[in-house]
């Protein structure tokens, strides 16, 4: 593996190093003493000590937020305050949430403005790795450190010796070790997004912990950045892949090359195969070299190595999708951005070149729309079956989210992928996703490349 090493990607300044993770509360219901959850503005480490602290924002000031840890089937509550200077929401990303809870301003709810507050509240059906984070102005409030992850533990827990969540940022950070400002800027909305100079796990640019040698550890990956994707390998580990996005395999895979598209995660059961006075490693793959971006220093060995093989995690309640060739139909057309020869789209109910659409900050657009359509993508009732085929007639991949479902991507032999809730789509791809349209109310569709978003790449569908 050539360049490896523990630095990161920091291009503009000197290596940058430690903030503090945030910890864990239990889940509870809102009521005569609700849990509190507040945005607010607050410091972290994110630089060695010759460096100032970095003004962030964070759930409870810190980044990352929280870790909540939840049984599958409880309820969980939180009062959100707002202690920012800006209107913000919640959403609770990969959850089959109540429409009501899903944290989308003007969609299923109002925006919560600075000093207010709103009451989140919802059961958690499905276990697995989940995340928070805005819903408004989103491509800036996310790129300031608000996110943290929300766990949904399954009611008989696998056999490892520890559980390790870990959330990958990239910052974009100035020579002083400051968040650059420059959230709007056009050349990133029109290309591949914001991308950062410097990658962290939970808020750490040289995370680390200690493993044993031949321990079993559980570890959830969270892509939490703006927009960069992830190449990930391991290093001293013999890893399987048990859940994507929160949901089970029905047989774990061995875990090779993994690539993360922003807002995805991977549950991964690992072995610790190293020697020990060596790493074990979470490795980036980049352009320029392989970077350790977590590291476990390894001590003596545990146990004997464990000989029994990884099993299956329980499956989640999610339906199973009915017959495809019955199934309720809707295409989407993604165009626009940078060498994607967008010429014109509507906005607003009017045709608008590209000049005025770049004047409104627009620059990508789904079915011919570069902003919210009145109507939606598909209606469909409780317990239909829906196909939606998608066309990336763009020079950038995009990161395809869909609220409150699961869905499987149709493969060409006409069976179906694993399920998820955010689907990576190459540049000129083309590709199907499948799912029971089983959860009431309107819900976002959108990309989570979270500047393509706010530049046009959103539509909706409603399930009745």
């Amino acid at each position: 593996m050539r360049n490896f090493s523990r630095r990161g990607f920091l291009e503009t300044t000197g290596a940058l190093g430690l903030a503090a993770a945030g910890g864990s509360l239990p889940g509870r219901a809102l009521g005569a003493a609700p849990h509190i959850l507040e945005a607010r503005p607050g410091t972290a480490r994110l630089a060695p000590a010759e460096y100032r602290s970095t003004p962030i924002w964070g759930y409870e000031g810190g980044v990352p937020g929280p870790t909540l840890r939840v049984k599958q089937g409880e309820r969980i509550g939180r009062r959100f305050l707002n202690g920012l200077p800006q209107a913000s929401t919640i959403h609770w990303h990969g959850i089959r949430i109540a429409n009501a809870m899903d944290g989308v301003p003007e969609l299923t709810q109002a925006p919560v403005e600075p000093g207010a507050t709103f009451d989140y509240e919802f059961q958690l059906p499905d276990a697995g790795t989940y995340w928070y984070h805005p819903h408004n102005k989103t491509w800036e409030q996310l790129a300031r450190g608000l996110y943290g992850a929300l766990v949904v533990e399954e009611a008989e827990t696998p056999d490892v010796d520890r559980d390790e969540v870990l959330l990958i940022d990239d910052w974009r950070l100035t020579e002083k070790a400051e968040i650059a400002e420059n959230f709007g800027a056009m050349h990133d909305w029109s290309h591949g997004g914001r991308i950062g100079n410097w990658i962290t796990v939970n808020g750490d640019g040289y995370w680390a912990s200690t493993a044993k040698r031949n321990e079993r550890l559980r570890l959830r990956l969270v892509n939490v950045a703006n927009a960069r994707i992830f190449s990930l390998g391991l290093k001293g580990f013999d890893g399987w892949i048990v859940a994507l996005d929160g949901q089970p395999l029905a047989t774990p895979q061995r875990a090779g090359r993994m690539v993360m598209a922003p807002a995805q995660r991977i549950d991964l059961i690992v072995d610790v195969t190293g020697e020990a006075g060596s790493e074990a490693s979470i490795v980036s793959h980049e352009r320029n070299g392989s970077y350790a971006v977590a590291a476990f220093e390894i001590s003596e060995s545990a146990a004997a190595r464990r000989t029994e093989p990884v099993s299956p995690l329980p499956p989640n309640p999610v339906p199973e999708t009915g017959p495809l060739g019955k199934a309720r139909t809707a295409d989407l057309l993604m165009e626009g951005g940078a060498m994607g020869g967008l010429r014109g789209a509507t906005m607003g109910g009017r045709a608008m070149d590209m000049r005025g659409l770049v004047q409104k900050g627009k620059v990508w657009a789904f079915n011919g729309r570069a902003d919210m359509p009145e109507e939606p993508l598909i209606a469909a009732s409780a317990g239909e079956t829906v196909r939606i085929r998608m066309e990336n007639r763009t020079g950038w991949p995009h990161a395809m989210h869909l609220h409150g479902h699961h869905f499987r991507k149709v493969l060409e032999n006409g069976g179906l992928g694993a399920l998820r809730d955010t689907m990576l789509m190459q540049a000129e791809e083309v590709a199907e996703i499948a799912f029971v349209a089983d959860n009431p109310g309107n819900w976002l569709l959108h990309c989570h490349m979270v500047e393509h978003s706010a530049a046009g790449m959103m539509t909706w569908i409603r399930v009745t």
